[in-house]
């Protein structure tokens, strides 16, 4: 069970990792002063990643819970 818990923590901190970029990149976006219909475009753009990344946080997170309740 050992190999549930460290891949469903690798995979939380690949989820975090998505989701720090996302913040950043939309930080950027909004202190570049692109209009409103500029920036909508680029939230828009991010947040299938952002998504993406929510839900791999959580599937480690449940391998994670997974692999103490097995073990």
């Amino acid at each position: 069970m050992d190999i549930l818990i460290w891949s469903g923590a690798a995979l939380s901190l690949l989820g975090l990792g998505g989701l720090i970029y996302c913040i950043i990149r939309v930080n950027r976006a909004r202190r570049a002063g692109l209009e409103d219909a500029a920036l909508r475009d680029a939230v828009r753009q991010v947040m299938p990643i952002n998504l993406g990344s929510l839900f791999a946080s959580v599937l480690g997170l449940m391998m994670v819970i997974l692999g103490i309740f097995l073990g």
